[in-house]
């Protein structure tokens, strides 16, 4: 090991550091630099069919909220003040250090040694799936950020009630409460399932965290409130469109898909007239019926989108019928296109059931919006639509390490989150079940809200719904050797006075049974 001489100004500076705070700033030192590395590589920005989306929204306003809308602010934040995205990615490079930072402490606090709970914090920014995520431009990237966020807060709140100061109100709790309150708002206001997130994990956190019930409802119940109040009020008013209908019952026509092929005898003439008004009765019991993809059902054509939303209403009605005579079939159908969120192994690829990913490529056509988007084609930016790494040899580098982790062999490990969210499980019972401390369920929270909130409405299995348990699995891994000391402490100062007073007690009889 490379030992620092004494008088060296690096050791002197490292010296003047406050112990408890060189484990945090060395993470983020170590995770900036590698997040920097993959930034350079693909500046400005890894892009997605999404992120042509976002830049025609905000450049042609077009603004809507099947998006986020606050993402798309910072979209045009980074447009309209460098004429490019770099300041966006480079800005969710900082975030994700500092929260990574942050979580390491939080490990430390739990038992974990420094030196594991600093690699742990860094190996997200050394995988390849987890490193170059963080520098996409896409919303799901600060959702990721505040999912993890809340866990260290979480996490934290935890150990102090296994501390046994649960009561205590000062500067650190409050802060710790202020962080998980900002990480369930990032959770919220950027992708729209983070309202099930937050009602998921927040009763979980309430029986973990009794004395501080009070203060968590705060902390999870607000964001969602102030979500809400900028969807049904905010939005609307500052001109913000709405989704049409055919979007926002996406996943409902497709459970009429998947329950008219198996089982097409629950379907009235009358039923049946309207499905085949919109698409011919061969698609919705052909490839339609793709339980593990709702996209396919949407496909236009043969699907007449405008004329399913006008029929909304009749569409709703159908599927209600079909909940109440064969509710198996929807509960099997949402299940199916949850694949991701549960299963281990990736599902059929014929049927595009395999975990579906994002590589950072540049799209000769912008990912087809070239082909029919005018706007696009005439954007002052389409130039700026591209990576242009800033040194090609990085780049050569980091697209091989990208391709070597994405080979079919690993992607149950590296881009599937399930088997990370089991293992968090298996960790933090084993933890409970060792040193007997309170509070640790609050490690489980996130983990179980973000996989729980993928069942009800998912429309494909894409490895970006499930990454956020990919970084919280690897966070967790250390507490596999942990040994919180607290629970020993106080159990031994508890110990002490009564051995003590024992000890005195026999000292002052002891002479009176000799006279």
């Amino acid at each position: 090991m490379l030992k620092l001489p004494r008088n060296s100004t690096i050791n002197t500076y490292w010296e003047r550091i406050p112990k408890k705070r060189r484990l945090p700033l060395a993470v983020y030192a170590a995770t900036q630099f590698l997040f920097l590395l993959w930034w350079a590589a693909y500046f400005p920005g890894a892009l997605s069919y999404d992120s042509v989306t976002y830049i025609w929204h905000v450049t042609t306003d077009h603004w809507e909220s099947n998006h986020s809308v606050v993402y798309d602010s910072l979209v045009w934040l980074s447009l309209n003040t460098t004429g490019d995205l770099w300041l966006l990615t480079l800005a969710q490079t900082v975030a994700m250090s500092a929260v990574l930072s942050y979580c390491s402490v939080t490990l430390r606090e739990w038992g974990v040694r420094q030196r594991w709970a600093a690699v742990a914090a860094s190996v997200p920014a050394l995988l390849p799936p987890t490193a170059v995520f963080v520098v996409f431009v896409w919303k799901d990237v600060p959702y990721v950020i505040g999912a993890v966020l809340a866990f260290g807060a979480a996490g934290r709140l935890g150990a102090r009630r296994a501390r046994g100061r649960q009561a205590v109100r000062d500067r650190y709790f409050y802060r710790t409460v202020g962080l998980l309150f900002l990480g369930f708002l990032m959770l919220s206001v950027f992708r729209n399932n983070g309202l099930l997130v937050a009602a998921i994990a927040a009763p979980i956190l309430l029986i973990a965290l009794p004395s501080m019930r009070r203060w968590v409802l705060a902390a999870t119940a607000i964001p969602v409130s102030i979500m809400v109040l900028l969807s049904t009020v905010v939005y609307p008013a500052v001109g913000v469109k709405t989704p049409p209908k055919d979007a926002v019952y996406a996943f409902f026509y497709a459970d009429i898909a998947v329950a008219y092929g198996q089982r097409p005898s629950l379907f009235t003439p009358q039923n049946k007239a309207l499905l085949a008004s919109i698409a011919p009765l061969s698609h919705w019991k052909g490839r339609a019926a793709n339980c593990y993809n709702a996209d396919w059902a949407m496909e236009s054509p043969p699907m007449n989108r405008p004329l399913a939303a006008e029929r909304n209403d009749e569409l709703m009605a159908v599927w209600r019928r079909v909940l109440t005579k064969a509710p198996d079939l929807i509960i099997g159908a949402r299940l199916c296109r949850a694949h991701i969120a549960w299963a281990i192994w990736p599902g059929p690829k014929e049927l595009r059931a395999n975990t579906l990913t994002s590589d950072p490529k540049t799209s000769p056509t912008l990912f087809s919006y070239l082909t029919w988007n005018k706007s696009i084609q005439h954007s002052p930016y389409r130039q700026k639509l591209k990576i242009r790494p800033l040194w090609e040899p990085l780049h050569s580098v980091a697209d091989s390490l990208w391709t070597a982790f994405k080979v079919p062999q690993l992607q149950w490990l590296l881009f599937r989150g399930a088997i990370w969210c089991y293992a968090a499980y298996a960790i933090v019972l084993m933890l409970r079940r060792r040193t007997k401390l309170k509070g640790t369920s609050a490690l489980l929270a996130l983990t179980l809200g973000l996989q729980l909130s993928i069942l009800p409405a998912n429309p494909a299995p894409l490895w970006r719904y499930m990454i956020a348990p990919i970084f919280i699995g690897i966070l967790i891994l250390p507490l596999m050797r942990a040994k919180p000391r607290f629970g020993r402490q106080q159990s031994s100062r508890t110990s002490k006075p009564t051995r003590n007073r024992s000890r005195s007690r026999t000292r002052t009889r002891k002479p009176a049974t000799v006279s």
